[in-house]
This record gives structure tokens, C-alpha cells and sequence, in this order.
């Protein structure tokens, strides 16, 4: 079907029931709680571009929970955090002549037990809740000038406002990718968006893909 759909396109839902996230993590969404939606972009992108478009949108998320009086962080690859709990996922998918966003952000949410991970959100950090359709609108706002950046440029477009959030550059951190574990110095992202790690010989090594903690 979106093979028909312009570029731009963005697909709501009331109710998420079989959300995915990364490594095929479940994300639900009951009714009105949060918002979790797709954006289409056309183009072409090359397999190794796709990821940091994860991080563009991620820009832009952590651009309105600001301008919501919130603190967030980012955390590569793809999440967003306020008070070292995720608030919000982003998984991008490539698709022949273009790419899907889809974005996961807890809004209402009162209850996070069912999440695998530390997690809350914009009612939870606030303890205000916020019209989901009205807060939907000002996100897209900022998503559209930060993947209209990536487009046009790819990471390096986003990185300076991607590095400003992120608070463990220069830190030792671990990234696990299945059964491989890697620790180092984080030193920064490469041109596509790759963490850079530096070992302990002071060699520095990019890193594609895995889950980073402190």
C-alpha cells in the first residue's frame, strides 16, 4: 500500500496492540495513552544511512519535550529519555524507493510495568496530561525540519544537536549485541551515525548496532 502514499505521510493509531520495536521488543499503546505513529519518506537511501534517520527523529522528540518544560537525553541508537527512563522509541525500516519512521511516545501513561525496561512518561515526569492530537501536531513540526536535514545531508546534518543531548560522551559504556560485549570510551558517532568506541589500547573501532548502558 505504501507504494501509492507520497512522501510525508503519516498513519496514526488510537490503539497499538502489536507494536515492534527493536530486536522485535513488543510495544503496546492502549487508547489515548500515547502516541505511536509512522512517517514516510521518499527517496534514495543507502542501507547504512537508514539508522541515523532514527536519530534524526530523535533530535526532534527531545526538541519538544523541552519546549514541554522536560529534560530529556538521548541514547544511542534510538531512544529518548527523561530522568534515565526511556520515553520514547524509534525504529526506521527501509522500503524500496524510501523509508518508514515509526515512533513510540508515552504521553498519558500512568502505569510502566508492562515495559521491560525503566521507562515513563510526559504525564509521569509532569504530572500533567496533554491532548495526545495536539501534541502529535507540534512533534511534526519539529520532525519535519530534522528528517528534512537528513535527507538533504544525513547525519552529519543532525549531529551537532544529536551529541548536545547525549551525556556519556567521553565515558566508558558497554554496548551488547547478542552474545558480543564490547566496553570503551565512547568518543563520538561516525558519519553515518556509528557509535565510535576506544579500547583500551587506544584503538578506535565503530560500532553498528547493540544495546549501550553505562
Amino acid at each position: 500500500m505504501e507504494s501509492s502514499l507520497p512522501s510525508g505521510t503519516v498513519v496514526a493509531a488510537r490503539e497499538q496492540t502489536q507494536g515492534r520495536g527493536r530486536l522485535d521488543r513488543e510495544w503496546f499503546s492502549s487508547v489515548g495513552a500515547n502516541l505511536t505513529f509512522s512517517i514516510l519518506l521518499r527517496g534514495k537511501f543507502a542501507p547504512r544511512q537508514l539508522p541515523s534517520a532514527s536519530m534524526a527523529a530523535a533530535v526532534a522528540v527531545a526538541e519538544l519535550l523541552e519546549a514541554e518544560g522536560l529534560k530529556p537525553s538521548l541514547k544511542w541508537p534510538n531512544d529518548v529519555l527523561v530522568n534515565g527512563k526511556k520515553i520514547c522509541g524509534i525504529l526506521s525500516e527501509g522500503i524500496t524507493g524510501g523509508i518508514i519512521i515509526g515512533i513510540g511516545l508515552n504521553v498519558n501513561m500512568q502505569n510502566t510495568e508492562h515495559i521491560d525496561q525503566p521507562a515513563t512518561s510526559v504525564l509521569i515526569a509532569t504530572g500533567k496530561r496533554r491532548d495526545v492530537d495536539e501534541l502529535l501536531g507540534k512533534l511534526l513540526k519539529h520532525l519535519s525540519v530534522r528528517l528534512d536535514e537528513w535527507a538533504q545531508g544525513g547525519f552529519s546534518k543532525v549531529r551537532k544537536n544529536w551529541e548536545s543531548k547525549i551525556p556519556n560522551i567521553g565515558k566508558s559504556v558497554t554496548v551488547r549485541d547478542g552474545t558480543t560485549v564490547r566496553t570503551g570510551i565512547l568518543t563520538g558517532f561516525g558519519v553515518d551515525g556509528e557509535l565510535l568506541l576506544r579500547d583500551k589500547a587506544g584503538a578506535v573501532s565503530a560500532v553498528w548496532a547493540g544495546d549501550l548502558s553505562v
